[in-house]
C-alpha cells in the first residue's frame, strides 16, 4: 500500500506558492485542515490540501471573498452522490434557460449597438461576466458582439 505523503508548512507554502503566513491564517478560519499533527506538534498536511489550496487562489483571482470561498469549497464537498451532482447540474441547467431567456429580450438592444457602442459596454462589464455573456451568445448561435 503507498504511504500517504504529508508536507509541512514550508513544503507546502514552497508547492502551492503561497506564503506560510497565509497558509496559517487559513488554517486559523478553517478553510484548509492539517491532516495529522506530529509529537512536537507540527501541523502536516496532505496532497488534498494542495488541491484545495490551488482551488482557493483560483477562486481568489475571480474575486470572491474567503467567505464566499469557503461557502463554494463547502457546496463543492457536499455534492458527493450521483443523485446530489444530477440534481446540481438540473440546478445550472435551469439558471442557464433564465439566462437564456434574458438575453434573447436584450438581442434587440444590442443589435441596434453601433460596433463602438457595444465595445464601451463590455470594457464597463467585469472580464467573467463579458465572458459569460459571451458564451450565452454562442450557445445561442449568435455572432459576437467584441
Amino acid at each position: 500500500m503507498k504511504e500517504a505523503i504529508l508536507y509541512r508548512i514550508g513544503e507546502l507554502s514552497k508547492l502551492a506558492n503561497i506564503s506560510s503566513r497565509t497558509i496559517d491564517y487559513y488554517t486559523s478560519i478553517g478553510l484548509i485542515l492539517p491532516t495529522m499533527r506530529t509529537d512536537n506538534k507540527y501541523r502536516l498536511y496532505n496532497v488534498e490540501t494542495l488541491q484545495r489550496l490551488e482551488r482557493i487562489e483560483s477562486l481568489k483571482k475571480d474575486k470572491h471573498t474567503l467567505d464566499e470561498i469557503k461557502e463554494i469549497l463547502a457546496q463543492w464537498e457536499s455534492i458527493t452522490s450521483q443523485k446530489d451532482l444530477s440534481l446540481k447540474l438540473s440546478e445550472l441547467e435551469q439558471q442557464l434557460s433564465v439566462l437564456q431567456r434574458e438575453v434573447k429580450q436584450l438581442e434587440p438592444v444590442l443589435d441596434q449597438l453601433k460596433p463602438i457602442q457595444a465595445k464601451h459596454l463590455y470594457t464597463r462589464l467585469l472580464p467573467q461576466t463579458a465572458a459569460c455573456i459571451e458564451a450565452l451568445m454562442l450557445l445561442m448561435n449568435k455572432s459576437s458582439l467584441m
